[in-house]
């Protein structure tokens, strides 16, 4: 390579690197809103079907419900 020509590559290069990296922290954050909005909903959902007693009344499934439920609040709560 023409060594008058590395440091405009490498500049190139960084610019480059540091567009990828802000594309991946907006994707990132994209993504955890997106999870979070999942779990509202999946947890809306679960409290649609219980108020209509359409979940088994069994009670290792309720144990089981009430666990996912609490973990969606749990992730919500992290930073």
């Amino acid at each position: 390579m023409d060594p008058k020509h590395s440091a405009e590559v490498s500049k190139h290069l960084d610019n480059q690197n540091q567009a990828l990296m802000e594309t991946y922290r907006a994707m990132s954050h994209e993504l955890h809103k997106l999870q979070v909005e999942e779990e509202t909903v999946m947890r809306k959902l679960y409290e649609l079907m219980s108020a209509e007693g359409l979940l088994p009344k069994r009670k290792k499934e309720k144990q089981h419900g009430e666990n996912i439920v609490g973990s969606a609040e749990s992730k919500e709560q992290e930073p």
